[in-house]
């Protein structure tokens, strides 16, 4: 007989059998328990949980909120949510800022079609510092307060000096007077960096005679390439011969880019009550080195300064170059002297090289051998009328400077301002800010320094 019995050898089978299935259940089962806590754990930055991450979204419950993304796994597992920033929230949007002088309701008309234009095109958030009289902010604001929901967000920012308060300043520089139809507040374009405060940087100053065509953002993008030193930016005309003028032909003070900061740092205009101060005002150096020393004139005043402020900003930057750089002529089809440079609406498929051929008052500029490209026109020089959108000239189908630009005159003015109401959704604002009481630079001096004036 063997010495097992069929009985005894089926129980030793068993019993083999059972001890492998345990010793393979603790090898295989264990580990896994002790794997799952780890899987559901809420801190899981595993690679696991990051492909499952990248699954089609039946698998996902995603939802996204100011640049994030919640993503919850759904599984037998308790649940297992991460937020993943998909890049950092982005930065405000810097806006485009508009330094504007407006006296009198004529002004307003112009300036308001101006600013419309700029809110037509504007491909950024824009700020408006309006210096001007209580006429002109009830004709800016009447138009203004029709836009609710821009298509980016606007500020606008009311300056109401009196006129005693910018007689005073003018006689405080001491010197300068004009002659120019702007008067008194055409000269404060020479004191704009005085009146807004500090915290405005920069901007760019329009005459009210213009408008645009094109984004403004193209314009105020031009700070970004200017050289460490400038500090005002206009267009440059050297080819002008104006002796009548002193030459103040030669610039047009009608689109300035300012370095406001740099203008107050280098104390742009003087005053009495800088007498014995640093640093010495920039100015009148170079107003005495074009039109000489104003105690001989025998008022104390310039009195052969011609065209207004434009013949002291002329003098300024003729005699400090360094300051200074050039506008392109894309920013400035004038109707001045230059007849728009003979460019205009029509011909649609002109090519580059046949519209520079046309062009004219462009030899020995710094416009020369480069296409102009018309991005705001200014209607100057259209005499007889306050409001250049008036001027006769505009019904005359035979009139050149009509037959170029006439229909775009027309479109613009026709514009709804509720058109303006862009926005997509109600989190863009339209809001108007007022100050009177207005202050220049050289009195806050005082003030900090406790001068008496």
């Amino acid at each position: 007989m063997d010495a097992f019995s069929s009985g005894d050898s089926w129980t030793w089978g068993f019993a083999r059998r059972r001890k492998l299935l345990i010793t393979a259940f603790i090898v295989l089962v264990v580990p896994a328990f002790l794997f799952l806590p780890e899987l559901g754990s809420s801190n899981s930055t595993s690679p696991l949980f990051e492909w499952q991450s990248s699954l089609p979204t039946q698998h996902h419950n995603a939802s996204v909120m100011a640049e994030t993304v919640t993503v919850t796994q759904i599984s037998e597992v308790p649940a297992v949510t991460e937020t993943m920033y998909l890049k950092p929230p982005p930065s405000a949007i810097e806006p485009a800022v508009f330094v504007l002088v407006m006296w009198s309701t004529s002004s307003a008309a112009e300036g308001s079609l101006l600013m419309k234009t700029i809110l037509m095109y504007a491909s950024v958030p824009t700020e408006f510092h309006i210096i001007c009289d209580s006429e002109a902010q009830v004709f800016v604001e009447q138009r203004l307060s029709l836009v609710t929901h821009p298509a980016y967000d606007v500020r606008v920012y009311f300056y109401l000096p009196s006129l005693q308060s910018m007689l005073d300043r003018v006689e405080r520089e001491g010197s300068i007077k004009t002659d120019h139809s702007a008067g008194l507040s055409g000269l404060m374009k020479l004191f704009i960096h005085e009146i807004v405060p500090p915290h405005v940087k920069k901007g760019i100053y329009i005459d009210t005679d213009a408008l645009f065509i094109s984004d403004p953002a193209l314009l105020w993008d031009v700070f970004s390439r200017l050289k460490p030193t400038t500090s005002i930016v206009m267009g440059s005309h050297p080819d002008q011969d104006s002796p009548e003028w002193s030459h103040a032909s030669r610039i047009c003070s009608c689109v300035m880019l300012l370095d406001l900061d740099k203008l107050r740092k280098d104390r742009l205009m003087d005053s009495s009550i800088y007498k014995g101060t640093h640093p010495e005002a920039l100015s009148p150096p170079t107003f005495r080195k074009m039109y000489g020393d104003p105690r001989l004139s025998g008022t104390g005043k310039y009195e052969n300064v011609r065209l207004g402020d434009q013949g002291y900003w002329w003098a300024i930057v003729d005699g400090r170059p360094d300051i200074f750089e050039p506008l392109s002529f894309d920013f400035e089809i004038t109707s001045c002297l230059m007849d728009t440079y003979m460019i205009g609406l029509g011909h649609e498929t002109i090519t580059e090289e046949e519209e520079m051929s046309h062009q004219i008052h462009v030899k020995d500029t710094p416009q020369e051998g480069q296409v102009i490209l018309p991005k705001l026109l200014h209607f100057n020089c259209l005499h007889g009328t306050p409001i250049y959108m008036d001027w006769e000239g505009w019904s005359d189908p035979n009139d050149f400077l009509n037959e170029r630009w006439g229909s775009a005159v027309r479109y613009h003015q026709g514009y709804k301002w509720i058109w303006l109401n862009k926005g997509k959704n109600l989190e863009t604002t339209l809001k108007m800010t007022t100050s009177r009481n207005i202050l220049f630079a050289d009195e806050r001096f005082a003030i900090e320094h406790g001068i008496t004036y």
